[in-house]
Order: structure tokens, then sequence, then C-alpha cells
């Protein structure tokens, strides 16, 4: 895995479910210039950690927006798969109505381009990178398969990056910087 961070984010446009009904709006990284964007890949739909972060992600949505920030998850299933795991209800393993999309990676080149692919199965590790309203990556953290990420450790990092200053570990909003 390389790593991206203080370096332009790489370009990427991908089918997703932007528009859930027509699955015709595709988002790009464009579409985020001037806001702060937490992309996260995930490894597959109809899992059991994933749905966990997803909608963790979602509950908290509106925490990521008062930081100008918005959210993209990413698989390389399709926009079908990621259409049809959003109408299965939360209690039968399905994420329910998200406040943000999901992209699909179906042919591995973001995936690859964020050095999260695992080639041999087709599938993305679990990374996660806060990308500035510039477009440069400012934070990345891989995980393994097994590992859920963290909704409140991102927060607290998107606003570390935010403060303008040295954030000393656990520093939270309000503290002072070193």
């Amino acid at each position: 895995m390389s790593n991206l961070v203080g370096k332009p984010a790489p370009d990427f446009e991908l089918e997703s479910t932007k528009n859930l009904e027509t699955l015709n709006e595709n988002v790009k990284l464009s579409d985020y210039k001037g806001k702060w964007l937490v992309l996260f890949f995930y490894p597959m739909d109809f899992t059991f950690v994933c749905p966990t972060e997803i909608t963790a992600f979602s509950d908290n949505y509106h925490e990521f927006q008062a930081l100008n920030c918005e959210i993209l998850g990413v698989s390389t299933d399709n926009k079908y798969v990621h259409r049809a795991w959003i109408n299965t209800p939360r209690s039968e393993n399905g994420l329910g109505e998200l406040n943000y999309p999901l992209g699909a990676d179906t042919n591995h080149k973001v995936s690859r381009d964020y050095g999260v692919l695992i080639e041999e199965k087709g599938i993305a590790k679990r990374g996660l990178f806060i990308i500035d309203p510039e477009g440069i990556v400012r934070y990345q953290v891989v995980t393994d398969l097994d590992v859920g990420r963290s909704v409140d450790e991102t927060l607290r990092v998107l606003q570390a990056l935010q403060s303008g200053g040295r954030c000393p570990a656990n520093w939270k909003p309000g503290q002072k910087h070193v």
C-alpha cells in the first residue's frame, strides 16, 4: 500500500447510489471540491462487519456535515447490489436508508489507486481516507478485514486536521495545541 498523505487524492468517477431510484448518478472526486471528504472502502456488501460501519457513519452524518464534510463508502460490488442492501432493513442485516451514497468500484481501479485492493480476491481492504477541500489526502488508515473503524475517532481526527494546530495524542476539540 502506498502512502498518500500529503499528496493529491487519486481522481475517481464511480457509479453510485446517489440517486437510489434510477442509479444513474455517478460520484466523482470533483463533486467534493471545497468540502472535506471521508472516503472509506469496505470489502463486500451483505457481510457482517461492514453494515456496522456503514450505518454508524450514516447515523452520525449530521456531525460530519456540521464540519463541512461529506462521506462516501466504496466497495467493488455493483450499484444494483448496493441498492438491494440499502433496501434491506437493518433488522435483516441490511443497511436501510443511508444519508450518503455508496460507490461501485466494479473495475477495481479506485481501490487499486488508493492502495487497498486485495488483487487475488477482487475486494477492498478497510481503508479510510480524509481528503481536504483542496483534494489533498490528509489522513489514511487501513485495518484488517475483521476490524471495523471508529466513527468517533474519524470525527476526532477530522476535527484535529481542521484545528490548524499540532494536536497531541488523545487531543479533543477545545484542548490546547502543542
